[in-house]
C-alpha cells in the first residue's frame, strides 16, 4: 500500500503530540516550554517532528553559539568518543592539561577547575571565594560575606537561590545559606556602602541575561574592579551566558577593559553538545583549594575536554566575535526602528537582546513567533530576549526581525 505525502505529515505531527504528551506525563513540570517538539538542527535552525523548519533564535540560551552540530565540534566528539570518554579524576587522561592550558591563555589567567554546569562553576566560585578569604585575607572562620547583586540569576541550587530576590526561583526552597548581602545591579555607591572587613568577593553578571539582557551603566563594571581592589575583594565575573563571544568580546568584561580575579564559565564552553564549565583565576586565588577539597566525577572527562578545547581554538582566531558585533550592529538598528508603541525598550550586547514589548505578554509573542517559524524565550512577563547562534546568516537573523516586526503588528 502507497503510503501519501498527507499521511507521513499526519504521522509526524502525531510523533510531536506523543512526545509532548510523554514529557507532561512522566517529567516533572520545572518548565513551561513552548509547544513545539525539536527533533534535528543544524547550524542556527531547527527542525521538529513534522519537519517544519525553525530559526533558533535562542540557541540554548548561549550554550549554542557556534551552532548546531558545528563540524569542528562534532568532529572533534566524534573524534574522542572511539579513544576515551571518562577516566574521574582519580586517574590523569591526556586532554586534561592541553584544556587547561589552552583556556587559561585565552582567560590570561593562571589555573582553572574544570566541571560539569554553569551552577556548578557558581557554586566552585562561591567555595573558593570563602576559603581565600579565610586563608589568605584573614576573614575570621565563619564571617565570611559575599556581596551579590539584585535581579541576579546564577543557576538554581539551594545556595544560588537563596541570594535570589525572584520568588519563583526562591519561594519554598528555604532554609538558605547565610553570608551573602544583595545590593542592586549598577549602583557602584551602594556597592561600596555594602563593602566591609569580612567582604571576601562580588559576585555578579557583567550583563544580567535572565533578567532581560540588561545592561549595567558605563563605567560599573571598572567601578567595581576599582572597589574590590581597594578593599582586597574578589571580582568573581558571571560570564556563563554572556562570554565566549556572545557580546561581541571574547568576554562581557572586556567592553570595559576589566580583568576579573575568576572568570565563571559554562554553556557555550561545551559547544552545546555536552555540559561543560570552570571557574578560571589568578593561581593565588585557586590556590586554596587541596585534594579531596572540591571535585566531581565528570569535571574534566577527555569527552569534555577535547570539545572545550576545539571551542578555545575556534574563539581565539577572534571569527565568532566579529560575527557578534557586526551581526549585532545589524540587530540594534532593526529593533531601534519598531515601533514604541509596541516595544517600550530594548537592550543590545553584540548578538545579545532584551526587548520589552507593550500590552502583550512575552509568552504570548514568542508562541506567535513560533507559528512564524522563529523561536524566542520570554522572561519576566513582557520581555522577550533574543540570542540567536554566532554563526547565523545575515539574511536569515533580518528575515526573523521581520517576522517580529509582523507578529508586533
Amino acid at each position: 500500500m502507497t503510503t501519501t505525502h498527507a499521511a507521513l505529515h499526519d504521522d509526524a505531527a502525531d510523533l510531536g503530540a506523543a512526545a509532548i504528551a510523554r514529557a507532561e506525563a512522566h517529567a516533572a513540570h520545572n518548565y513551561n516550554p513552548l509547544p513545539v517538539v525539536l527533533a534535528r538542527g543544524e547550524g542556527a535552525w531547527v527542525w521538529d517532528a513534522d519537519g517544519r523548519r525553525y530559526l533558533d533564535m535562542l540557541a540554548g540560551y548561549s550554550a549554542l553559539n557556534f551552532g548546531h552540530r558545528h563540524p569542528r565540534l562534532v568532529a572533534a566528539a566524534e573524534a574522542q568518543l572511539g579513544r576515551l570518554t571518562l577516566t574521574s579524576r582519580a586517574f590523569h587522561n591526556d586532554l586534561l592539561g592541553d584544556f587547561a592550558e589552552e583556556l587559561t591563555a585565552l582567560c590570561g589567567m593562571d589555573t582553572m577547575l574544570p566541571m560539569n554546569t554553569g551552577a556548578e562553576a557558581v557554586e566552585t566560585a562561591l567555595k573558593m571565594a570563602r576559603k581565600w578569604g579565610y586563608e589568605r585575607k584573614g576573614v575570621p572562620d565563619g564571617l565570611a560575606k559575599i556581596l551579590v547583586m539584585g535581579g541576579n540569576f546564577h543557576g538554581r541550587t539551594t545556595t544560588i537561590v537563596g541570594f535570589s530576590d525572584d520568588p519563583s526561583a526562591r519561594d519554598g526552597f528555604g532554609p538558605f545559606t547565610p553570608g551573602f548581602v544583595r545590593v542592586p545591579y549598577g549602583d557602584a555607591e551602594s556597592l561600596a556602602a555594602a563593602i566591609d572587613e569580612d567582604t571576601v568577593a562580588v559576585l555578579l553578571e557583567p550583563i544580567q541575561g535572565e533578567g532581560g539582557v540588561v545592561i549595567p551603566p558605563d563605567g560599573y563594571l571598572r567601578a567595581v574592579r576599582a572597589l574590590c581592589t581597594e578593599h582586597n575583594v574578589l571580582m568573581l565575573a558571571d560570564e556563563i551566558q554572556s562570554g565566549l563571544g556572545r557580546t561581541g568580546a571574547t568576554f562581557a568584561c572586556d567592553h570595559e577593559a576589566v580583568v576579573p580575579d575568576a572568570y565563571i564559565l559554562g554553556k557555550a564552553l561545551g559547544g552545546g553538545i555536552l555540559p561543560v564549565s570552570a571557574v578560571v583565576a589568578r593561581r593565588e586565588v585557586m590556590g586554596v583549594f587541596g585534594p579531596g577539597q572540591h571535585g566531581s566525577t565528570f569535571g574534566g572527562n577527555p569527552l569534555a575536554c577535547a570539545v572545550g578545547i576545539e571551542v578555545v581554538r575556534m574563539l581565539r582566531t577572534g571569527e565568532f566575535q566579529a560575527r557578534a558585533r557586526d551581526l549585532g550592529a545589524v540587530l540594534a538598528a532593526r529593533l531601534a526602528s519598531l515601533p514604541a508603541s509596541r516595544v517600550s525598550a530594548f537592550r543590545v550586547r553584540g548578538l545579545w537582546a532584551g526587548i520589552d514589548v507593550v500590552g502583550r505578554t512575552g509568552r504570548d509573542v514568542c508562541e506567535g513567533l513560533m507559528r512564524r517559524g522563529v523561536l524566542a524565550k520570554d522572561t519576566h512577563g513582557s520581555t522577550i530576549r533574543l540570542a540567536p547562534p554566532l554563526v547565523v546568516e545575515r539574511a536569515d537573523l533580518e528575515w526573523a526581525l521581520d517576522q517580529l516586526r509582523q507578529e508586533l503588528g
